[in-house]
C-alpha cells in the first residue's frame, strides 16, 4: 500500500517553496528567511485546515522566571515594629 500525503506535509511543502521563491511573508508582513519559521507557518496553516498535527513544543522560559521570582521574594526588608 502506498503512503498517503497528509495535509500537514503538503502545507509545509508549499510554504517551503514560497520561502525559497521569496514570496512567503509572516503575519506582520515581513519576508520570512528562516527555515524553522517557514515550517512553523506551514504547520499553523495545517492546524487551521483541521489536520492532525502534534501540539506545539513548550519552551522552558517559565522555569527560569520562577527561580528569579523566588530569589527576589527571599530578599525582603525587615520590618521594625516598636
Amino acid at each position: 500500500m502506498a503512503a498517503r500525503k497528509t495535509t500537514a506535509q503538503s502545507k509545509v511543502k508549499k510554504t517551503m517553496h514560497e520561502r525559497k521563491a521569496g514570496t512567503l511573508r509572516s503575519g506582520s508582513g515581513k519576508k520570512v528567511k528562516s527555515r524553522k519559521q517557514a515550517i512553523a507557518i506551514g504547520l499553523n496553516e495545517a492546524r487551521r485546515a483541521g489536520a492532525k498535527v502534534p501540539k506545539k513544543k513548550s519552551t522552558g522560559s517559565r522555569k527560569t522566571t520562577s527561580r528569579k521570582s523566588s530569589a527576589r521574594k527571599t530578599t525582603g526588608r525587615k520590618s521594625s515594629s516598636k
